[in-house]
């Protein structure tokens, strides 16, 4: 959608609702090919056929009658299915043509598949023979190393080449590990035949954990989410947003923050959150006194929650239980405080900026009513609750999408004429997920390779040593240096890719220090979000950009300013696992420092926006206005970190220091801005 035609659109209920994957496929035209013809009907076939061996593996349907299928044969057949259309969507250079495809695009989606199938019948001989360590004939050699080359390029494409050039370098590393200028990194060397196998025969590389959370339950919530979405469920969460917190100050931000929490709940994807949101939001921030680039930053912070709120988050999460070995429940419960912190905080920075800048919210009389909107949407509650239910309580992550999807599709023909599925809705269902599936193998499997060549050196364990001797045993130092490689990652790398680096190097010296694991994992979780908002990558800031008809590089400074308060959270619930619901009495631990958290942070806004509730414009304090914003940021940073553990002050004393900080300095504030009122009101009296 233009940046025209989304200014023209008028007040919330008077938005006739779009369909946000033709939205997402306009976006993304400059990026990729839309695929016609025969192409596109065997990428509609290839999803199905994707989707259906994911059932059959999830629900043991034995589909192979008389054949038991190994989880590698599964693995494979899958790269097979999705990774060759990886040419034919993501042209190879910025010139090439989005209406034809290459002679040598097709040449890549041949080998491609032709390696996957031959390693796919390989791989069951492989396991009992032992190849990954070396051995395997010449022919199984070669199609790796055509495997190897081909992930390589589908990395490029995907991540572009910032990704590519951040993981190629290590999976080469294997076959020189043993040079002495490594230093640190220096481990076991391998051959080139020995790398080759241990990367696309094991376990550990290709088909590690990037692939196996994807075959595993990526591929279950995707269609969840995708079902959703089409079934209108983004206009639901819209208008229930709208209803709710419009006529507050700023109604359409706080508006865009609650929609755009809703609905990342279901579909964990940041993109689709910008476009099914961004389209009806950011034109009504702007018609409510919004400069564009500040709209479209609000919307990409507010989006990019969409990987880190539950229950169905993003792909990231799913390999965060990979790597922790643990049920993707346990990472969606541990989810929870960190996900309304940071709405949280994106709320009170966006009162706070509308305060100052005297937002009004929208008039009732132009928003849709709460009970007319559940009225049209009540069968997505129950959707959720059987979702939730499934997770939670029965456990079972790997069907509960699946059965959520089946109840949603059967009430949706039942009770939504507006919104009934027909062959053409299957067809697009289809094509819409099967471009997703194809984007994450492309960069899933690459990443895998990073794994795989770590685990194939055995440097980890000695390069986690060496940076515990470098932070001297300090938990805090080491923190800062794990933010900070995150944030240098973070701006070349996509949040999955970024994760899987610092779980790898970093997390091993942090668990090393007896710090939680899975406050651990959210904390680096947290900081590669950051490439969402930061350029040059800033995806979720260049989409919501295009929507607001705003400079992308602007907005993507704007996301950074907007989304700060994300440089502060994640080291709270490091300090205190309470935070991510684990340790002891998580519960009530967790939400007595959730609440100090959520005060700290409102005084942490205030000072980063210049209003501060409760006392109002700190313009008014003169030139003591950033004496006090600073003193504000601090005053509430302290107050929100948790005490005790590896701080050396308790709960109490961290408390009291923060409110003696936080005090004088409101007391102050409020003087000044009284005083300053005061003077102005005597000077127009006549």
């Amino acid at each position: 959608m233009s940046a025209t035609n989304s200014a023209t659109m008028a007040a919330p209920k008077k938005v006739e609702f779009e369909d946000p994957h033709a939205n997402m496929q306009e976006a993304e035209v400059t990026r990729v090919r839309m695929l016609r013809g025969g192409w596109r009907w065997a990428l509609v076939v290839a999803t199905a056929a994707t989707i259906l061996l994911c059932i059959n593996q999830q629900f043991s349907l034995r589909f192979f009658v008389g054949y038991t299928q190994l989880n590698t044969e599964y693995f494979y057949l899958l790269i097979a299915l999705m990774l060759p259309f990886t040419f034919l969507i993501f042209p190879g250079t910025e010139k090439a043509s989005l209406d034809h495809i290459p002679w040598y695009d097709v040449l890549y989606f041949v080998l491609t598949f032709a390696s996957s199938i031959v390693l796919m019948r390989t791989v069951r001989k492989a396991a009992e023979a032992g190849w990954e360590f070396g051995g395997a004939p010449t022919y199984v050699i070669v199609a790796g190393l055509i495997m190897w080359i081909v992930l390589m390029e589908a990395l490029r494409r995907t991540g572009g080449w910032s990704l590519l050039l951040s993981v190629l370098p290590f999976t080469l590393y294997p076959l020189f590990a043993d040079a002495r200028w490594l230093g640190p990194f220096r481990g076991t060397e391998s051959t080139l035949e020995q790398a080759t196998s241990y990367h696309v025969l094991s376990g550990e590389s290709l088909l590690g954990i990037p692939i196996q959370a994807f075959a595993d339950t990526v591929i279950g919530f995707l269609v969840f989410g995708t079902a959703l979405m089409m079934t209108g469920a983004g206009k639901f969460f819209i208008n229930i947003a709208f209803a709710l917190c419009g006529t507050f100050r700023g109604g359409a931000a706080k508006v865009c923050i609650f929609a755009s929490g809703l609905l990342g709940m279901m579909s964990g994807s940041i993109i689709s959150n910008v476009l099914t949101a961004g389209t009806m939001t950011i034109p009504v921030m702007k018609k409510s006194g919004f400069r564009a680039s500040y709209a479209g930053a609000i919307e990409a912070c507010a989006s990019t929650g969409a990987v880190l709120a539950p229950p169905v988050m993003g792909a990231t999460a799913f390999v965060i239980a990979q790597f922790l070995n643990v049920s993707y429940a346990e990472v969606a419960v541990a989810a929870i405080i960190p996900a309304a912190l940071y709405y949280i905080g994106l709320f009170m920075q966006v009162d706070s900026y509308a305060a100052r800048h005297n937002l009004k919210g929208i008039p009732r009389s132009e928003l849709p009513k709460v009970w007319d909107t559940i009225k049209e949407g009540w069968y997505y509650i129950f959707v959720i609750a059987l979702l939730i239910v499934m997770l939670l309580h029965f456990k079972r992550e790997s069907h509960a999408p699946f059965y959520a999807t089946a109840l949603l599709l059967v009430l949706n023909q039942l009770f939504s004429k507006e919104t009934r599925w027909t062959p053409s809705t299957i067809n697009r269902f289809l094509e819409v997920n099967g471009r997703t599936f194809v984007e994450l193998v492309g960069i899933l499997a690459g990443c895998g390779l990073l794994i795989g060549a770590f685990s194939m050196t055995g440097v980890v364990s000695s390069l986690a040593n060496d940076l515990l001797r470098i932070a001297g045993d300090n938990a805090l130092l080491l923190l800062v240096m794990c933010a900070f490689t995150s944030l240098v990652l973070g701006l070349g790398l996509t949040t999955t890719a970024c994760y899987i680096f610092l779980a790898i190097l970093v997390a091993p010296a942090l668990e090393k220090l007896g710090l939680n694991r899975m406050a651990i994992h959210m904390f680096i979780f947290y900081w590669g979000m950051l490439s969402s908002i930061t350029p040059p990558v800033a995806i979720a800031s260049f989409a919501a950009a295009g929507i607001a008809g705003s400079p992308a590089m602007k907005t993507g400074w704007e996301s950074m300013w907007v989304g700060s308060i994300i440089y502060f959270i994640p080291f709270f619930f490091v300090l205190n696992p309470a935070l991510v619901l684990q340790g002891e009495s998580p519960y009530f631990a967790g939400l007595g420092l959730m609440g100090l958290a959520a005060f700290g942070t409102l005084f942490i806004c205030g000072g980063i926006q210049g209003y501060q509730v409760f006392v109002g414009d700190l313009r008014h304090a003169g030139w003591l206005e950033w004496p006090l914003r600073v003193l504000l940021i601090i005053g509430g940073f302290v107050v929100a970190t948790p005490g005790g553990g590896i701080m050396p002050l308790s709960q109490m004393q961290i408390t009291s220091l923060g409110l003696a900080i936080l005090a004088p300095t409101a007391l102050v504030a409020t003087f000044l801005i009284r005083r300053q009122t005061l003077v102005a009101s005597q000077l127009r009296v006549p």
